[in-house]
């Protein structure tokens, strides 16, 4: 990104013109961008500009550039969209199945996005791990099971969680399904080692270190490791289904709304993970 260009792109807008042409849309509707189309170039889709008071969107289609924000859902809770969808894509390249368990790495607004979707898919034990005890304390108050790794002995607590499931090796807990949504190698090597049969890992943190990854041990216990990057159509309207289902925890996510003008506060305040999760700016 060069001095200048426009950036950001988690964001909910209301629509204050419509060209002529335009039959899809009225002014004063909530409307989420899809950044891959949005921007008019999928390369640019994180550049699309959510720090800017005004976008023009080109050819605006319903359902394919702007998506319509359902009535009930806050400025707060639509505005959280774009990682939620980054977090719902993830766990559907799990496949999740009902009834199944996962463990998620991560509490931030993607690592918490996961667990809402996992929990809409079907699992019935979610836990949560981080190092910060403000996101996780967020996380409990959503009904999740919750580890402070960096204080708490994680496997202990993920054994007397889930129980003990199936291994090549030693004792392991019975987790299906793990999300990644850090950036930390340590997590995918303990996976790897842990060779829990039939688990799936999903990396979504972003991690560009080179792995050597052991494919016999890996083959052997079935285990899946699947990258996740960005999201698709289909998975706005997961998103809002989600919502909708928990309108009235979501926004318990939300750190802070500050006005633009305090454009470098809310970046600093986001910055910690151990004083905020999701802080958002009004324009």
């Amino acid at each position: 990104m060069s001095v200048g260009e426009k950036f950001g792109h988690d964001m909910v807008s209301e629509v204050v013109e419509v060209g002529s042409e335009n039959t899809d849309f009225k002014v004063g509707q909530r409307v989420y961008p899809y950044p891959v189309y949005a921007a008019g170039d999928p390369r640019k889709a994180g550049m699309l500009g959510g720090f800017t008071e005004y976008l023009l969107i080109k050819n605006a289609k319903l359902n394919h550039d702007l998506y319509l924000v359902p009535d009930k859902l806050s400025n707060e809770v639509a505005a959280m969209t774009e990682p939620f969808t980054v977090a719902t894509k993830a766990v559907k390249r799990t496949y999740p199945q009902e009834g199944e368990s996962a463990c998620v790495y991560g509490a931030g607004t993607i690592g918490l996005g996961a667990a809402l979707a996992l929990q809409h898919f079907g699992c019935k034990k979610v836990m949560v791990v981080d190092h910060s005890n403000y996101r996780l304390k967020i996380a409990s108050k959503l009904d999740f099971e919750t580890v402070n790794s960096a204080r708490e002995d994680l496997k202990k607590k993920q054994l007397n969680f889930f129980g003990q499931g199936m291994s090549l090796q030693g004792t392991e807990p019975k987790v299906d399904i793990f999300i990644d949504a850090v950036d930390n190698s340590e997590i995918l090597q303990n996976y790897l080692d842990s060779t829990i049969v039939d688990s799936r890992m999903v990396l979504v943190g972003v991690d560009n270190q080179i792995k050597e990854i052991d494919l016999l041990k890996m083959t052997f216990a079935s285990q899946s490791l699947i990258g996740s990057g960005g999201y698709r159509s289909d998975d706005v309207e997961t998103v809002f289904n989600i919502f909708r289902e928990n309108k009235d925890n979501i926004g318990k996510m939300v750190t802070k709304v500050e006005p633009w003008e305090n454009l470098v506060d809310a970046f600093k305040l986001a910055s910690d993970p151990y004083r905020s999760l999701n802080v958002q700016v009004k324009y």
